[in-house]
């Protein structure tokens, strides 16, 4: 499948969506000032990591047409189109791997796998775009792929609390994300001054690794027990800046970032919106949590395919490749960054 000529990314693609907060009241000592959040009410559809986490549904008419289709496929012994048997499977099958469309970064680090490394396990990899979360996820659970790199831990659990239907492991970790603290107006951490708004991501997991990184930079401190994977604002101790939070998503945080103080997010969102990387103030290496994973089926994880899979993934030549190649500098980063 060919890319965009345009990546998804692009602010030229998509209307601004205002941004809408409310401010937060000031408290004392160690008590935390917090705003009410006002999240986004509808999703992107062109979202390229698709973040609506939904279930599934089929219409009546679908469902009918499915029943023909079977039908006269079995009258006139016609082959379906979706075979029973994965490629996972099936010995020398390829071995698809499918990230979002438009995602630069990870493309070539499966087409990097796939050119210099598979073949030492004995396995053939190829990449393919896909237009959204669930399309990815649904493929991979069902064995239509081998596996998609596109997301971490908690990211999955959300996907599979929303899709229960969905049978999905993370193998092995591969790379971390490049994410830290964005800034147009302000040169440092220090900088940023009392009452500034801050953006951090509308879904829970990536929520909860903003404030993490609020947390080192020093601008706010988290309760005992809070982990990076699962604070919420609920878990903020102190905000001696009495910071104001704002909840966007992925896209729409890096074209909000001249109408902010500073943003916790993404480096591929940035540098896709033409963001240089200059304006990220701040960007310690995210925890083990938040490492990007190659998810796999579940009912394939025995197969000799899948093994081989997730043994060409952890070569250390993948590890090499992170740290050296620039075409995923700065937002595919190796597992031992510090």
């Amino acid at each position: 499948m060919s890319l965009p000529t345009r990546h998804p990314l692009d602010p030229a693609t998509r209307p601004f969506t205002p941004l809408r907060h409310h401010d937060s009241s000031t408290s004392k000592g160690n008590t935390m000032s917090q705003g009410t959040i006002t999240k986004p009410t509808s999703q992107d559809p062109d979202e390229p990591h698709g973040f609506e986490l939904k279930t599934r549904r089929r219409w009546p008419w679908i469902a009918g047409a499915s029943v023909a289709v079977v039908a006269v496929a079995a009258a006139i012994g016609i082959p379906l189109l979706n075979p029973s048997v994965s490629p996972n499977e099936v010995a020398g099958a390829t071995l698809v791997i499918a990230t979002a469309e438009g995602n630069a970064a990870e493309q070539a680090l499966v087409e990097f796998v796939a050119k210099n490394v598979a073949a030492d396990y004995g396995v053939t990899v190829a990449f393919r775009g896909l237009s959204d979360s669930n399309t990815i996820n649904r493929a991979v659970s069902e064995g239509e792929v081998a596996g998609t790199i596109y997301q971490h831990k908690l990211w999955l659990s959300q996907v599979l609390e929303a899709n229960p239907d969905f049978r999905e492991t993370a193998a092995t970790p591969v790379f971390r994300w490049g994410f830290g603290l964005w800034s147009e107006k302000w040169d440092s951490v220090e900088d940023i001054p009392d009452g500034a708004t801050i953006s951090l991501y509308s879904d829970p997991a990536n929520e909860a690794q903003g404030l993490w990184l609020l947390e080192n930079a020093g601008l706010i401190t988290l309760k005992d027990g809070a982990t990076a994977g699962t604070a919420t604002q609920d878990d903020i101790a102190s905000n001696p800046k009495n910071l104001k939070f704002v909840l966007l998503d992925f896209a729409a945080q890096s074209r909000a970032l001249p109408d902010i103080d500073a943003a916790a997010g993404y480096t591929e969102y940035y540098l896709a919106a033409k963001i240089p990387l200059e304006q990220q103030i701040f960007a310690p290496a995210a925890p083990d949590d938040f490492a990007g994973q190659l998810t796999i089926g579940s009912d394939y994880a025995d197969t000799d395919n899948i093994k081989k899979l997730v043994a060409a993934f952890q070569d250390p030549a993948v590890q090499k490749f992170l740290a050296t190649d620039p075409s995923v500098k700065g937002i595919l980063l190796p597992l031992n960054k510090q």
